[in-house]
């Protein structure tokens, strides 16, 4: 193999190896799912609710198709308005529609943050929301928190 006078084959070269997948970008896949409606596919639109999963969702597709006779089995487990709850966000004020344009996910700010840390809902960091009231907080400020009251809805218990 070879045979002139020093070449040497290496294995990548002799055997032919399965091409792996395309690897999805990840975080272009997390960005998505915080900018877009988990039932639609279309960008979130105020009032915006989520399930006991913790997926967001555009409450208008929700509501039809729970009105409707068939239901997607994506939502199967939500049976009625009850298994949702309407999520008070933040608007993000240096967020501009523009950002989410002609396909760039992931790129620009987010469009929601958290009221006390003022981290983005990019994907990037953890969020969670409180079920009693539907306040939207990143992790990281519930855990250096630590108090039993919501600090946005007029300071009564949530959790």
């Amino acid at each position: 193999m070879g045979c002139d006078g020093g070449t040497i084959p290496r294995r990548k070269e002799l055997v032919r190896m399965k091409k792996k997948p395309e690897q999805k970008d990840k975080d272009a896949e997390r960005s998505f799912k915080w900018r877009n409606c988990a039932l639609s596919q279309q960008p979130l639109q105020e009032p915006v609710v989520a399930c006991g999963l913790g997926r967001l969702y555009s409450k208008n597709p929700v509501l039809e198709a729970l009105a409707g006779e068939t239901k997607p089995d994506f939502i199967s487990h939500i049976e009625s308005l009850e298994d949702i709850k309407d999520l008070n966000l933040v608007k993000n004020p240096a967020y501009t529609a523009a950002d989410h344009t002609h396909g760039d996910v992931g790129v620009g700010n987010a469009p929601y943050i958290c009221p006390i840390s003022g981290l983005e809902m990019s994907g990037k960091f953890r969020f969670v929301f409180l079920w009693n009231c539907g306040c939207v907080l990143a992790e990281r400020a519930l855990k250096e928190v630590r108090q039993n009251h919501c600090h946005m809805v007029s300071f009564k218990p949530c959790y």
